[in-house]
């Protein structure tokens, strides 16, 4: 017996297919995503810091934004900001206790000591302890600042290498032994005692 049309029904008891909970292949990616943003995120964090984390990298920013500005900005403003990184270099580079308290002659004595490349604070530098403390008004070539901004930027590069420590000192029969067989192979000349 075959049914006929009028006998068939609509199926019943099937709902439609929702969103959630969603297969699994949809969990994977989100995680996939959520990951590689995580990666992202705490790379471009790390090379942010890492980047910034040079003092020298960060002066020598500073000091080109004030060799910018020494054309049109205040000379006494620019002699305070570079007096005041300057003091930064000197304590990142030599410690905070080495220069921290010094001021006036003493604060560029101390320069003139601690100098890279032998500057002549005590003359050169007078503009560093005189100018931020002057008189609104007071006008100052920007030729005075150019060679301070020059000398800045030298304590930013990096210290050249220590000399190599000296061996330890000679024991006084390795010294006898010099002596004795004249700057010979040691080797040879201790084969030589021996014989």
């Amino acid at each position: 017996m075959t049914p006929s049309f009028e006998q068939l029904r609509d199926i019943r008891g099937l709902d439609p297919m929702s969103w959630w909970p969603v297969a699994p292949g949809w969990w994977f990616l989100l995680a996939g995503v959520l990951l590689v943003a995580l990666v992202l995120y705490l790379g471009l964090d790390w090379w942010r810091h890492r980047v910034g984390a040079d003092w020298r990298g960060d002066a020598r920013r500073h000091v080109q934004a004030l060799r910018e500005r020494l054309a049109w900005a205040d000379a006494r403003a620019l002699a305070g900001e570079l007096s005041e990184v300057l003091r930064r270099i000197a304590m990142a580079r030599l410690g905070r206790r080495s220069c921290a308290g010094l001021a006036n002659k003493e604060w560029l004595a101390w320069l003139e000591a601690h100098d890279p490349k032998g500057f002549a604070w005590r003359s050169e530098g007078q503009i560093l302890i005189q100018l931020p403390y002057a008189p609104p008004g007071t006008r100052a070539p920007a030729d005075k600042l150019q060679p301070l901004l020059d000398a800045v930027e030298e304590w930013t590069e990096p210290e050249e290498e220590p000399p190599e420590r000296p061996l330890r000192r000679e024991s006084a029969a390795l010294a006898r032994l010099k002596r004795r067989f004249g700057g010979r192979r040691l080797r040879g000349a201790a084969e030589e005692a021996h014989v």
